[in-house]
């Protein structure tokens, strides 16, 4: 038996999708238990949020499990196979196991390094629980999941990944006064509405600004943005979405904008930061604070070294209605050391349950070579 995960994300589908699939409490109660009384899964478990639905399985045939998950996905979710399929991805074995740390950690979250995430992946183990669809395998492995994100977030500051620059321009604004009390009543501009700028966002409003506009080129990611930032419970900000040709109207009204896109050029350009102050003040921008000063990072982790789908010449044979010639070539996310790097982890507890989890032993890297931490990890 191996571990299968097929599902979808804000990374994967456009909102009105997501939206359309999303799954009650009731509806995920039956997708479990009609997916342990298929012939090819073992175990369950569901986890559906604003943002992702995806289906954890324990299967002994990876293309039957795939075809399987893939249509009762569609059936519970009532978005047709044929609609659903080109935004699906599967992640098989170890593959699997680092994708489910990497949601633990929030690294796969449209906020990066947010929390509610951890809830989130509790309950979904704790409804597999009662309805005994979670075996030896999804116990350990939403159990070692839920440790991994809360080690992450105690031990790492991943909530705090992009925070540093934001904070930083609204310590300069408020020029040596607490940020919170020069944040009341301003309105900030988010331009993006990816990761990055998402964390961006939240930044400001835990920083106390009275609203937030945010703009994108895909208009639903800035409204799916607007709208998780409007339901949060820790602040009381208002957000709202705006097309990307609505930019220049509101800066004129924003006192801090944040231009954070995966664009080569740039995107917010001194020339339109002078024309805004002009449109604000009704007079000449001053030279001296006009200058602007843009920058654009684009990150990216590819590793090589999990364990490839198997081949998909025999897709066919096992009626699977994904292309896995094209899942394969999508990027897996962390290697073990990679993942290890970013969340902070003990790679040899990561090694040890990706190991477990795709059959074979476990090796307990402490007993073999008397050591821990660091300097056994260095060897790995």
């Amino acid at each position: 038996m191996s571990l299968l995960v097929v599902g979808l994300s804000h990374r994967s589908a456009p909102v009105s999708v997501l939206e359309r699939a999303s799954l009650s409490t009731g509806a995920q109660l039956k997708l479990l238990q009609d997916t342990v009384a298929a012939e090819p899964a073992a175990e369950a478990a569901v986890l559906a949020t604003c943002n992702r639905i995806e289906l954890y399985a324990d299967v002994d045939k990876f293309h039957a499990g795939v075809a399987e998950l893939s249509t009762l996905l569609a059936q519970h979710s009532g978005v047709g196979l044929e609609e659903l399929t080109p935004y699906l991805y599967v992640h098989y074995e170890d593959r699997a196991v680092h994708h489910l740390f990497s949601v633990a950690c929030g690294l796969d979250s449209m906020v990066v390094g947010e929390g509610q995430i951890l809830g989130q992946i509790k309950d979904s183990l704790a409804r597999a629980q009662d309805l005994h669809t979670a075996g030896r395998l999804l116990n350990d492995l939403f159990q070692q999941a839920l440790r991994v994100g809360k080690r992450a977030h105690s031990e790492t500051g991943i909530d705090r990944a992009g925070q540093s620059l934001v904070t930083f321009g609204l310590e300069q604004l408020s020029a040596g006064a607490e940020v919170q009390q020069w944040a009341r009543g301003k309105r900030a501009l988010v331009i993006g509405a990816g990761s990055m700028s998402s964390l961006a966002a939240a930044t400001l409003a835990r920083a106390g600004v009275a609203e937030i506009v945010v703009a994108n080129r895909t208009f639903e990611r800035a409204e799916r943005l607007a709208e998780i930032l409007s339901e949060g419970d820790d602040t009381d900000v208002l957000a709202r979405a705006v097309p990307m040709d609505s930019v220049p109207g509101e800066l004129t009204r924003a006192d801090v904008a944040v231009s954070c896109t995966g664009a080569t050029g740039l995107v917010l350009t001194a020339d339109a930061v002078v024309a805004s102050v002009e449109g604000r003040t009704g007079a000449p921008a001053v030279e001296d604070a006009a200058v602007a000063d843009t920058a654009v990072r684009e990150t990216a982790v590819r590793e090589a070294g999990e364990t490839p789908l198997p081949g998909a010449g025999s897709a066919a044979d096992e009626n699977c209605p994904l292309d896995l010639s094209s899942v394969s070539s999508v990027p897996s996310g962390f290697s073990v050391m990679g993942e290890a790097a970013v969340a902070g982890m003990d790679a040899a507890t990561l090694e040890q349950h990706g190991a477990w989890a795709a059959g074979g032993t476990a090796v307990d890297r402490t007993r073999e070579t008397g050591r821990s931490g660091p300097e056994a990890d260095s060897e790995l």
